[in-house]
């Protein structure tokens, strides 16, 4: 049973899906989705492994064009623009919905090229705009305080916890609309993991956050709204606290529960 966004409504959609699948050459991995996501909210995805959270967050930013024999069938709007139109500039779309990923991918440059590349492969050269933006995402990363002395060092030098604030920072410093994060705490420790989602909270102000996590503490913690997969179907869309308390699908509360997944 999938649950259309549409009992759900969102007033003001930053990202509005309808009836998306997709296919890895002849296997659908997605059916026939609808979902909103609400502006500068947090959004959770969860389900089990293989369930197709990943590739339908990758669908957001058209990181499966990568992937040879794909197929995506369906609407993905940013604010009314379609992002699969042919003519559309990919780089610009990854530009205004940036991705953090399961591990973190520092560059092998300094803390400081990290943070600017972005903006340097816009053609921004200026250094004081650069050193700006610089400072200005990585506060926003909380990371200012533990680097600011040290911009011109390797970025992997940096522990684990900190490299994935970089590359939250690095995101952030080309003024993206979405944030998309892809399990980003799986491969951190606990106390990291509490500053990345500190974190979360704190970006949520300004950003629309949609975040892949296997952890439903996590996903209760973080985000307001919830969606949860199985099987390449999206089974329920709500708030978070709704759901978690009192869902509306007996195969989410089952997989909330524990009872399997």
């Amino acid at each position: 049973m999938t649950m259309k966004s549409t009992e759900i409504q969102i007033a003001d959609p930053v990202i509005e899906v309808e009836k998306l699948s997709f296919y890895y050459g002849s296997t659908e991995a997605l059916h026939n989705i609808d979902l909103q996501f609400p502006r500068r909210q947090v959004t959770a995805l969860i389900g089990p492994s293989g369930c197709g959270k990943s590739t339908f967050l990758r669908c957001l930013n058209r990181m499966n064009d990568m992937i040879d024999g794909t197929r995506v069938e369906g609407s993905l709007r940013l604010n009314g623009m379609e992002i699969n139109a042919a003519n559309l500039d990919v780089i610009e779309l990854r530009r205004r919905v940036g991705m953090v990923f399961q591990k973190s991918n520092p560059f092998p440059k300094s803390i400081f090229e990290n943070v600017v590349y972005g903006m340097r492969i816009a053609g921004i050269r200026d250094r004081s705009v650069l050193a700006e933006t610089c400072e200005k995402a990585l506060r926003g990363a909380g990371l200012w305080d533990e680097v600011k002395d040290r911009l011109n060092q390797s970025a992997l030098g940096l522990s684990g916890g900190q490299m994935q604030r970089l590359c939250i920072a690095r995101a952030i410093a080309v003024n993206p609309e979405v944030i998309l994060m892809d399990e980003p705490c799986s491969a951190l420790d606990p106390k990291s993991t509490a500053r990345v989602e500190e974190l979360i909270g704190e970006l949520r102000e300004n950003y629309t956050i949609i975040i892949v996590t296997h952890n439903m503490q996590q996903a209760a913690r973080v985000s307001d709204y919830t969606a949860f997969f199985f099987e390449g179907l999206l089974v329920e869309f709500g708030l978070t606290n709704q759901m978690f308390l009192k869902p509306r699908n007996k195969q989410t509360e089952d997989y909330i529960t524990g009872r399997f997944g």
